[in-house]
């Protein structure tokens, strides 16, 4: 196990010398080199999150440690299943739904989860794979190697260890707190661009009124607001225990999931109500991605 100097100094007995394995056991996102590819069709901010993870890769390999890169996740994808093509989300929706209880009928099914193809949970990664297989001595010097987030409390304003390196290497001089601040400000000011937008505004209303005519409550009319609204409320309705729900109750412990049996007439109505909002809001969307993918505002994709 080669995590190098820190680690030999932890105690570990890790020879300095030997070659450092892949921090997945083989299953590297990255190719033979150890980088990424960054995709020639990827937008400016997507390229730079390629960039981060392989330069954060290139300062953990100097001090000795297995960082494997992992490739970022391109939000326009998740749209493909989510309103953006109307086509893919129809036939997602016809299995699926919403995604609030088809994880519970089918639970082996990745796509159940919502999460596009390919796309995994934060703590399904090679290096949280394989950071559970070290010892705490040498998780603890990975973590520090690898370095913290800001933490404005403390006045640190950017990232510590390779993190911050890497940060600094891509983004330049400005802290991910000024940074954070400049895309809030832009963020802001894409929301009112599309809620601003007449075509926006009057393809929202026609949807609005479907919702009505098919007896779905209407709680915003917003451009960027009323592609999820529906989505959101079934979630917010659901009964403890089903897919889409947080599975903690306010007393911190596990709520009882739904059998299978329960939740399959539930998934049947959710596919029923998903198809329902996709059909009413079908001219929405078309018009409103092509102009959100331009100028995204978080929180505003036409789920």
């Amino acid at each position: 196990m080669a995590l190098l100097p820190l680690l030999a100094a932890c105690g570990t007995g890790t020879d300095a010398g030997s070659e450092p394995h892949s921090a997945d056991g083989g299953r590297t996102a990255a190719g033979s080199s150890g980088q990424l590819d960054v995709p020639a069709d990827a937008n400016a901010d997507l390229k730079k999150r390629y960039l981060l993870e392989n330069a954060i890769a290139a300062c953990m390999k100097k001090q000795g440690f297995t960082y494997t890169p992992v490739a970022p996740e391109d939000p326009a994808a998740s749209w493909t299943t989510d309103g953006a093509d109307y086509a893919l989300t129809k036939k997602y929706r016809q299995k699926y739904g919403f995604g609030v209880y088809a994880g519970i009928v089918y639970p082996h099914d990745a796509g159940a989860s919502g999460r596009a193809a390919g796309q995994a949970d934060a703590d399904d990664t090679p290096n949280a794979d394989y950071v559970d297989t070290l010892t705490p001595g040498q998780k603890a010097a990975w973590n520090k190697a690898l370095g913290a987030p800001p933490d404005p409390k403390s006045g640190k304003k950017g990232w510590t260890g390779c993190q911050g390196e890497a940060d600094k290497k891509v983004y330049g001089s400005a802290s991910a707190e000024e940074r954070s601040t400049t895309t809030a400000s832009q963020d802001q000011a894409n929301a009112q661009a599309l809620n601003g937008d007449p075509k926006l505004v009057a393809l929202a209303q026609s949807y609005a009124a479907c919702l009505r005519k098919e007896g779905i409550p209407v709680t915003t009319t917003q451009p960027t607001g009323i592609g999820e609204m529906v989505k959101l409320q079934a979630l917010g309705s659901a009964p403890a225990g089903a897919g889409g729900v947080a599975p903690v109750g306010g007393d911190g412990h596990t709520r009882k999931t739904l059998s299978k049996e329960k939740a399959l007439p539930l998934l049947t109505k959710d596919i029923e109500l998903s198809l329902r909002d996709l059909a009413c809001g079908k001219e929405f969307r078309a018009a409103y991605f092509p102009k959100f993918l331009k100028a995204p505002t978080s929180g505003g994709g036409a789920g």
